[in-house]
């Protein structure tokens, strides 16, 4: 007598995972943050309304790791896929972050494609979503600083100071506040949308902070 395979409900559970966080990503990124609810969500994921409060105590609790999941899931992609030209490491920074030994050449390169970031469309609604809540909502706001800011800040702290220990940024200089002079810029763009966000600007930001940041005669 044949027997049945009982269904796996941890693959059954990750499945229903991954349609909310699709569907979660894809009505933030049609129709915006206000007008997403769980009872959407639930729809669009063909999963129940009780199995989404199963897991999320709200609607950006769900945005948040489908974010999160999605970022994971894009660093992975790049993760597998070449170096950019000239962006191979040298020993001295953090993965993901280039070291060529050219500080500016290395700020131009995550700068556009932190720009590429910003203006990809999925990215972009739902990082909106995300940082407008997390004003209002003071735990969430930490999560989202945690979870997704910190690391990759971490990354540009890393690279500058091996630039300090190459002797090409003064050694008194702050790198955490040295950043905030490459990123500041572009979010204030991004977020005010007063001016198109472009690669030529993160090329002229970085051109403008590392002037300031190199040894003086």
């Amino acid at each position: 007598m044949a027997t049945t395979k009982a269904p796996d409900a941890g693959r059954r559970s990750d499945r229903s995972r991954r349609a909310i966080h699709d569907a979660a990503l894809a009505l933030v990124t049609e129709q915006g943050y206000r007008r997403t609810t769980i009872e959407g969500i639930a729809a669009r994921a063909g999963v129940g309304k009780q199995t989404i409060y199963r897991w999320w105590p709200s609607k950006a609790a769900v945005l948040m790791d489908a974010f999160l999941d999605l970022a994971g899931r894009t660093a992975e992609d790049a993760g597998g896929a070449p170096e950019p030209d000239g962006a191979a490491s040298s020993g001295g920074s953090a993965p993901g972050f280039p070291d060529t030994g050219d500080l500016a050449a290395d700020l131009k390169t995550v700068l556009r494609a932190t720009v590429d970031e910003l203006n990809n469309p999925v990215l972009e609604a739902v990082t909106r979503a995300l940082t407008a809540e997390g004003i209002v909502d003071a735990k969430l706001g930490a999560e989202f600083v945690q979870q997704l800011l910190d690391p990759q800040l971490a990354l540009y702290v890393t690279r500058l100071r091996a630039a300090q220990e190459a002797g090409h940024v003064r050694a008194e200089i702050d790198p955490r506040i040295a950043l905030e002079l490459l990123i500041g810029p572009l979010m204030h763009r991004w977020l005010l949308r007063t001016l198109p966000l472009t690669h030529a600007y993160a090329d002229e930001v970085v051109d403008y902070a590392v002037g300031g940041l190199t040894p003086r005669a």
